[in-house]
């Protein structure tokens, strides 16, 4: 019997060793960067997603700045060169088209901005950018945001928060009035479910298999456009206009803006969900956290917003010069997003064989313009590790060739002032209402997104009295 088990493990470790051998042969070509592959199919998604910066760090020690692996289903470069990672993101055109994996493709939608490339994305980057552009912020969104936020923060005294979910439900909430003027309700609890099984969805291997993330993405997508398809044929019977973005995305009189269809519409509106339920209720959180670990940088910010609510009367809303006038509120959340990496890197593809630093990329590869490593460039951030947002105050660094916390070039995120002027307001109205403290063991994890597995809990109480 024992010789029959050994027998087993020993099949087993030669078998193993065989598909690793046979995988690192089958990449093998002239001319690719150096690297390993992993299995065959599975690749290093799983040493990626569990190692995460360690696994990018030992990689590049073992094979320099550009290395090839198996990630996401996959081939994929690895390009930690901030001069090269520049390159990559300013020519999408020679040679290059987004590259998300195959997930995110499928569960966000082909009309996704992230996806398109060419006219089609100059259509659907037009179209969005009429819903946020700063105009449509100053003028439409701004009040809408600061209604909101007076309403959702009012009865946040003396409770205990766990602000890592409620800054998801802040942001969808915050999001459902200004895409659809839809307060909180149902709908507003289906759309946080679904919209976390899209979220995992899209960071997993697409095996579309009862249980796995992927299918689970699947099945909330579908349950997502049903019911969206629901609220636009609602929109369409009725004449009562609602003055929101779907309004705006349904009327067919303004010349000026691209004429969608109800599949774009639906895969815009969805991608403006999904994309600040990630980044924006992330930022959210990780300023909670980093004001309450330095209290300069909160007083700072404190005073900043006492000065805005002395020139102004308690029911005053605030305006885009009041917004205009938040500089050390703008330089938390750049702060915050560089040390927290709430964006670490994205995706490029090959649309043809590329040479790159004497290497070939073969077509059809993806590139993973990872920017993590930057944010704790000593030469660029003196003392990286430690939050200080003074940095941004008198260097420019907002301008700066490596600052790509918002992407880059023609992909330079298009909802970057909207996200900025979200946690702007949440700190005016949150900041200068409230004191608070952590509570209990608050675990962060940083890779590959930024989350906090069982909850981030403050204790809130009133400023005054």
């Amino acid at each position: 019997m024992v010789a029959l088990l050994l027998g087993i493990v020993l099949g087993l470790v030669v078998v193993c060793g065989g598909l690793l051998r046979w995988n690192e042969v089958r990449y093998r070509k002239k001319g690719l960067p150096p690297g390993t592959m992993g299995w065959p199919l599975i690749g290093e998604n799983f040493e990626f997603l569990k190692q995460g910066p360690s696994f990018m760090k030992n990689q590049r020690a073992r094979f320099g700045n550009l290395f090839r692996t198996h990630i996401f289903g996959c081939p994929t470069v690895i390009c930690m060169d901030a001069e090269l990672n520049r390159y990559i993101m300013m020519n999408e055109s020679k040679g290059l088209v987004p590259g998300y994996p195959q997930s995110m493709l499928d569960i966000m939608g082909k009309w996704n901005i992230a996806a398109v490339h060419g006219p089609q994305h100059k259509t659907m980057r037009s179209a969005m950018l009429a819903l946020i552009s700063p105009t449509a912020i100053r003028d439409q969104l701004l009040p809408k945001i600061d209604d909101f936020m007076r309403s959702y923060l009012c009865n946040w005294n003396r409770k205990v928060i766990d602000i890592h979910e409620e800054s998801k439900e802040l942001w969808l909430h915050s999001a459902l009035k200004m895409i659809a003027n839809v307060e909180t309700g149902p709908m507003a609890k289906i759309l946080k479910t679904e919209t976390m099984k899209l979220l995992e969805g899209t960071l997993s291997l697409p095996i579309n298999f009862p249980g796995t993330s992927y299918s689970r993405g699947i099945q909330a997508r579908k349950k997502l456009v049903s019911l969206l398809e629901n609220l636009i044929a609602e929109r369409r019977a009725s004449s009562t206009a609602q003055f929101d973005m779907l309004d705006s995305l349904l009327r067919k009189d303004d010349t000026t803006k691209p004429d969608l269809n109800d599949e774009q519409i639906i895969d815009l509106v969805l991608t403006l969900i999904y994309s600040g339920f990630e980044t924006v209720s992330t930022t959210i959180m990780m300023t909670v956290k980093y004001l309450h670990d330095d209290p300069k940088a909160l007083e700072e910010l404190r005073n900043e917003h006492f000065a805005i609510k002395k020139r102004k009367t308690p029911s005053d809303a605030l305006d885009w010069n009041d917004y205009k006038s938040m500089a050390f509120t703008r330089a938390v959340i750049f702060e915050t997003l560089r040390l927290a990496t709430v964006v670490n890197g994205v995706l490029r593809k090959t649309t043809e064989d590329l040479n790159m630093e004497g290497f070939v990329i073969p077509k059809g590869w993806k590139i993973y313009v990872y920017g993590r490593e930057y944010n704790y460039d000593p030469f660029v951030y003196p003392e990286p590790f430690k939050f200080n947002p003074w940095r941004y105050m008198h260097n420019n660094l907002e301008s700066h060739q490596n600052f790509t916390q918002f992407g880059g070039g023609g992909r330079l995120c298009p909802g970057k002032e909207l996200g900025i002027v979200e946690v702007s307001v949440f700190l005016h109205h949150f900041a200068t209402k409230y004191s608070w403290k952590e509570v209990g063991e608050n675990k962060l994890v940083k890779f590959p997104r930024v989350e906090a597995p069982n909850g981030l809990h403050i204790h809130v109480a009133d400023l005054i009295g």
